[in-house]
């Protein structure tokens, strides 16, 4: 068995775990991560397409391109790394942790530390979660693993294919596969709007005339060996009309049906979860609810844009080496208001700069939204469009803040107006 210690142990090494531990480095620590995979980069690996890195690094890369620039960092500070190896257990208390895993090169190791950075990223929805009728054939994929399978081990899934779901690694597969040869005959999206950026919308359909089927569903997946078809049916207020439906042959669905945080081990050492986004409640300095655990990225709430996932874990990192070092901030509670399906953090801090990410419920041009401490508005912002699929960031300066009183709750509301 190896045994080891370090400051901190990142649990990841995707975007947001390599962000954090480089973070960790800097502030003078020692920190290791831990990776399942046998290889770090995390979900980049697999997305061989352009649009990363705008924000990060001022350039358009492909995610392989994105995460070679954080791992080569990693590789210069010389912070150690365990590929193929899977954390089984959080143990110990505040202050001494011990992360125990399992891996090919060593077998079982146990890692003490005082801190422990959650960077799992999350893992998509299946057909068990969405309940489609119909048998159970060969063919039906969720649209990461059919991502995987092309562009990490040469595959092609199918070549008839119907995509369930406009979540944007969905839209991206459909273009893939388009590009191969492969035809998409529709995309199928029960809500009313798409659930992807609009720029995906654009790039990923409408630039290859792909259908995109609103308010709408895969009632049924037909074929008793493969794949053979789909019934798609029309919803009216909701509810499906199932006279209306039509039939698509095929032979693979695709399902893009959204992203759920990877957050058993959470389950396992006791942090609370938050109904709204299925991973840990944290506070202003993205600490769980058990101290010296902290959270970033997709394992704490689905993002975006994966230069939003480095910035997060970088100051999840710095918030980490601040912990190690016993300071501490003011904090209170922010909640959710109108029109918001959850905000993250779950604190503020209105000594400092907070990056604050939200969940609109609603599609608007124009909207407008209000900040409230104990019900008095101290700050509207006017937003030019929002919808479900993209996030608002915001970003709050000290400056910003009214003075707040000793012995109230001071809890900051969010509502879109």
């Amino acid at each position: 068995m190896l045994e080891k210690s370090y400051d901190a142990v990142v649990i990841g090494c995707g975007a947001a775990g390599m962000a954090a531990a480089l973070a960790v480095h800097e502030g003078g620590r020692s920190v290791a991560i831990v990776e399942r995979e046998d290889f770090p980069g995390g979900i980049l690996m697999q997305c061989i397409h352009n649009g990363f890195g705008i924000h990060e690094f001022g350039a358009d890369l492909t995610g392989p391109e994105f995460a070679e620039r954080l791992l080569s960092k990693l590789l210069e500070a010389g912070i150690d790394i365990y590929p193929d190896t899977s954390v089984m257990d959080i143990s110990g208390g505040k202050d001494a942790r011990v992360v125990t895993a399992c891996g090919a090169a060593h077998g079982v190791i146990r890692l003490a530390c005082r801190a422990v950075v959650l960077a799992m990223g999350c893992r998509e929805r299946n057909r068990g979660n969405v309940a489609i009728a119909g048998s159970r054939p060969a063919g039906v994929f969720t649209a990461g693993l059919a991502q995987r399978l092309m562009n990490l081990d040469g595959w092609l899934p199918g070549r008839r294919v119907v995509v369930i779901g406009s979540g944007d690694i969905g839209l991206i597969m459909a273009r893939r596969l388009t590009l191969v040869g492969a035809k998409v005959l529709a995309v199928v999206e029960i809500m009313p709007y798409p659930s992807g950026l609009a720029r995906n919308i654009s790039q990923c359909l409408n630039d290859f005339s792909i259908p995109l089927h609103l308010s709408h569903i895969v009632s049924r997946i037909i074929g008793p060996e493969r794949v053979e078809g789909v019934m798609v049916t029309p919803l009216v207020d909701g509810v499906p009309d199932y006279a209306r439906s039509f039939h698509l042959s095929c032979d693979t669905v695709l399902l893009s049906v959204g992203l759920i945080p990877e957050n058993e081990l959470s389950r396992k050492a006791g942090i609370p979860l938050n109904d709204d986004t299925g991973g840990p409640r944290v506070d202003a300095d993205l600490m769980s609810g058990v101290p010296g655990i902290f959270a970033c990225g997709n394992v704490l709430h689905v993002h975006d844009l994966v230069d939003f996932v480095v910035d997060e874990g970088r100051r999840c990192g710095r918030a980490a080496v601040r912990y190690l070092a016993g300071e501490s901030v003011r904090q209170f509670r922010i909640a959710a208001g109108a029109s918001l399906r959850h905000i993250i953090p779950n604190y503020y801090a209105p000594d400092r700069e907070n990056i604050i990410f939200m969940r609109p419920m609603i599609v608007k041009n124009d909207a407008v939204l209000s900040l409230k401490i104990d019900g008095t508005e101290f700050k509207r912002k006017k937003l030019l469009h929002i919808q479900p699929s993209e996030m608002i960031r915001l970003v709050l300066k000290p400056a910003e803040f009214p003075a707040l009183e000793d012995g109230r709750e001071n809890v900051l509301e969010a509502a879109l107006e």
